[in-house]
């Protein structure tokens, strides 16, 4: 269902509405671009056309205000743009003041039936309905869709989410016992008719077992949002990054293990809709290799993206994925004595260094060190008891890499502990290391974050530009930090850590042993 609004009702508007009517295509597509040509025998830069739900939904009359905050008019151009706004889907079209006519399209998702017709409409301030058009309908609207692998609570275990007619669905989980073998999946939902629907068929390799002397690649970034390349679907576009680097990840998915998003993931200020654009953008790259969140910003995320936390509203918990991981949750104290600083140690002790030789430390929330303008000017360059509470601990377990998000940059430190660079070397670190390398790792698309013009012995590397991190362990005893730029995915920075266990031990051989457990 359509409208066509004018504010002052003068002319006539007729208009063609072309559509193909949604359906799984040979590919799996979940998409359908929709053509809309307009005659315009007077037109004005005030007319537009837009997209809404229920079908009979009169919002030229009902929800003006509304309006207000959805309609983007252009000058001199024909152009279209698409926009959110709670159950409204607008799009605006605006012909040139010289010609009558004009046509645009946009790419319609099937991830939400609310999505309708077009109507076209004058200023906001008077609307007068001018014509409805056909309905957009949905072929297959419980079809799943955007399927999200997760590391589950043991490393041979994955659990897959995903959206099914408006509802998240947990599937079994599947256990795995060879990083080389690929298993196929497609995911199913039965109707009340008894026949069934399905998705397109996926695949994804078995995780690394813990201490499995392979290959193991892993991504790691945060803040990165959604965004969409002709600007639709956007009512608040401030994070057009996340197209390079989505693009990135999915043009070297053969090469990446699993991917660590830490934070800051949708920027879906409460609606809906986008988490779907989110899940519909990211789903190349979920579908396929473990899609592991930290907590910020959004208590969706529980329920959209599966963690194996003991208790999924405190967002901690840690994954093997052949290296070791021990992911915090920035929404919930961390200081000593409290309870997540009890799972913080437990974590890191229970890493098994001599068959896990590289422990991983990530939170959302700047933990640690950034050389950030909102931190600089604060005189901290952290979070307020960050470092100070956990760094003994750090320390102590002998963390490799630690990893923040929250600041929309990247930036490496030195081996720090206790506000001090350990170690001079800047690019190939060998042997007892004797700190923690602290990673700001924000820039996954948002809008970008400024540097303070103070200048600090430990900031070895800033980007004022949008990238991620690339981890690659080698072996036990070789492991390479690469840092991509996304808009060429080309590496800018990088440093290698080279050791043995023993060193991580302080042991001698036929001495060590097998954990680092406290007492």
């Amino acid at each position: 269902m359509g409208l066509i609004c004018k504010q002052y009702g003068s002319g006539m508007i007729s208009m063609v509405y072309k559509t193909v009517t949604y359906a799984k295509g040979p590919g799996g597509e979940d998409a359908e671009w929709i053509t809309v040509e307009l005659n315009y025998p007077n037109p004005t830069g005030d007319d537009w056309v837009g997209v809404f739900s229920p079908a009979n939904f009169n919002i030229c009359k009902a929800y003006l205000f509304v309006l207000q905050f959805l309609c983007k008019f252009f000058d001199q151009t024909m152009h279209m743009y698409v926009t959110w706004f709670r159950d409204v889907f607008s799009i605006s079209l605006e012909a040139k003041k010289s010609h009558s006519y004009g046509s645009s399209s946009a790419c319609l998702p099937e991830d939400d039936p609310r999505q309708q017709a077009p109507y076209i409409c004058s200023a906001p301030i008077k609307p007068k309905l001018e014509a409805i058009s056909n309905a957009i309908s949905f072929a297959n609207p419980k079809v799943p869709l955007y399927p999200r692998l997760s590391q589950g609570k043991s490393w041979n275990e994955v659990l897959e989410l995903t959206i099914e007619s408006r509802e998240i669905v947990t599937s079994c989980p599947k256990f795995l016992t060879n990083k080389f073998l690929l298993h196929t999946y497609k995911l199913g939902h039965r109707l009340l008719n008894g026949s069934y629907i399905w998705s397109k068929v996926y695949s994804f390799k078995s995780s690394p077992y813990p201490g499995q002397d392979s290959l193991q690649q892993v991504v790691i970034f945060g803040d990165m949002g959604k965004a969409e390349r002709d600007g639709s679907n956007e009512y608040s576009n401030y994070q057009p990054g996340s197209l390079n680097t989505t693009h990135q990840l999915i043009k070297d998915l053969d090469n990446i293990d699993i991917v660590f998003h830490i934070g800051d993931i949708t920027y879906a200020n409460g609606y809906i809709s986008q988490w779907d654009q989110f899940t519909s953008l990211v789903e190349p790259i979920a579908s396929t290799v473990p899609y592991m969140v930290a907590r910020r910003c959004g208590v969706l995320a529980e329920t959209m993206f599966y963690i194996p936390a003991e208790n999924r509203a405190k967002f901690w918990y840690s994954t093997d994925s052949g290296m070791y991981f021990c992911i915090a949750d920035t929404k919930h104290d961390w200081r000593e004595g409290s309870e997540q600083y009890k799972f913080i140690e437990t974590c890191l002790a229970s890493a098994n260094r001599q068959k896990q030789p590289w422990l991983v430390f990530a939170a959302h929330r700047v933990l640690r060190y950034s050389s950030g303008s909102n931190y600089s000017l604060q005189g901290s360059f952290e979070e307020p008891m960050g470092r100070e509470s956990l760094q003994k601990l750090w320390q102590k377990y002998k963390v490799d890499i630690a990893f923040d998000g929250h600041v929309h940059n990247y930036e490496r430190t030195c081996p720090m502990y206790q506000n001090q660079c350990v170690n001079t070397e800047r690019f190939q670190y060998s042997g007892i290391v004797n700190g923690t390398i602290h990673i700001v790792v924000g820039g996954g698309g948002s809008h970008l974050s400024d540097f303070s013009l103070l200048q600090t012995s430990w900031s070895l590397y800033r980007d004022y530009d949008y990238g991620f991190v690339k981890l690659t362990a080698f072996n036990h005893s070789s492991l390479l930090l690469e840092y991509k730029k996304s808009s060429d995915g080309k590496v800018y920075d990088a440093f290698t850590i080279s050791k043995d266990y023993r060193d991580v031990l302080a042991c001698v051989p036929d001495g060590c042993e097998p954990t680092t457990l406290a007492s």
